[in-house]
């Protein structure tokens, strides 16, 4: 989606994926298929373009490093060191404290004395690994009574925190986009529901009061700020009973919640990824409708090929969105489906129907 909206502007993309057959390598202009860690593709890749930007926060700090470092500069946008934080959980958690913003009672258990410990997290609790794990992946949930130390082993032994319990009233989400010079625009919030640890549906604008929709643009520009962000930076929250918001994960870079900006606003968050990497002025973030988005996983593929054709014929205000992604598997994010509406609820209605339109309706 990055590369249609680069290419929309005039720019030819060189993506660098570490398999022929991801999407974004079929989309590109040009590619670099090696690790990341590869040396040579490195140097290929660094000679190939004039700026750099990610899709995905688990790419290595150290390759973004040595490509800040290349001579001539190449822009590398979010740097290196806002991705070092965003890759792990206990450096997340303390930038937002040193930044001021709450998070959930967190400590890091990643040794047997840590595993072992006497209890200073209320329960229910989840211990997620501090690396690499994502929709749901990579955590165990604890309740009452329940071993820390099998838990943690459950997870290969590998640096974990151990979060206590928020009780909230939503999940939110912001896109910050942030300009070398501290320009910054903020798409959002966002409204989003989760099924089983990944994200199911969104709905935008989100519907909290005006005062909530500002906290969250300026926790979302302060979170980037505070690393010193320059590009896209995601920041999830939570909106506590109380009416406060807690932030719980980062992600400098486009985010699922925020596809639904594509027909919902006149400058999506790729249009902005693009201006900010290009080194373009920022675009207007404002919705010019409301709208919702309803993700497409590989579990509707269980009898076959779904019935596009029927589907949108029978909902012809809903967009459709594939992702290209070979081999359907429960659980994997396969597209998304998006309405634009006079409210969010209604939009919401419309996704939700036609995705349960598409479930059991093979072509």
């Amino acid at each position: 989606m990055f590369t249609h909206a680069a290419q929309r502007q005039g720019y030819r993309v060189h993506c660098w994926g570490q398999d022929r057959d991801e999407p974004a390598v079929r989309a590109a202009d040009a590619a670099t298929v090696a690790p990341f860690g590869d040396e040579t593709a490195r140097e290929r890749f660094a000679a190939a373009v004039d700026a750099v930007t990610v899709e995905f926060e688990n790419v290595p700090a150290a390759t973004l490093r040595k490509l800040a470092g290349f001579t001539p500069a190449l822009p590398v946008r979010p740097g290196p060191d806002v991705l070092a934080v965003a890759q792990d959980r206990r450096r997340e958690k303390a930038a937002a404290a040193a930044a001021g913003f709450a998070t959930a009672p967190w400590r890091e258990v990643s040794t047997e004395q840590q595993a072992t410990a006497a209890p200073t997290i209320a329960r229910p609790a989840i211990l997620k690994t501090a690396r690499d794990g994502y929709d749901g992946k990579g955590q165990v949930r604890l309740g009452e009574g329940d071993d820390l130390r099998a838990a943690w082993e459950s997870l290969g032994r590998v640096p974990c925190v151990l979060e206590g319990r928020v009780e909230f009233a939503l999940e939110l989400s912001a896109i910050a986009a942030r300009w070398p010079d501290g320009r910054t625009r903020v798409h959002g919030p966002f409204e989003n529901d989760h099924a089983n640890g990944i994200l199911d549906l969104t709905l935008y604008p989100a519907r909290v009061d005006p005062v909530v929709t500002a906290e969250a643009r300026r926790v979302a520009a302060g979170m980037a700020a505070a690393l010193g962000a320059v590009g896209l930076l995601t920041v999830e929250m939570f909106l506590t009973d109380d009416g406060d918001l807690v932030v719980n994960e980062l992600a400098p870079r486009p985010h699922n919640s925020g596809h639904v900006t594509i027909e919902a606003c006149g400058v999506s968050q790729f249009d902005q990824q693009v201006r900010v990497t290009a080194g373009l002025p920022p675009g207007d973030p404002s919705p010019r409708s409301a709208g919702a988005m309803a993700n497409l996983l590989g579990d509707l593929w269980e009898q076959g090929e779904p019935d596009w054709a029927g589907m949108l014929a029978a909902f012809p205000d809903v967009s459709l969105h594939l992702y290209g992604k070979d081999d359907p598997k429960p659980g994997r994010k396969m597209g998304h489906l998006t309405a634009t509406a006079g409210d969010p609820e209604t939009a919401a209605r419309r996704v939700l129907a036609a995705r349960e339109r598409l479930r059991g309706a093979t072509r």
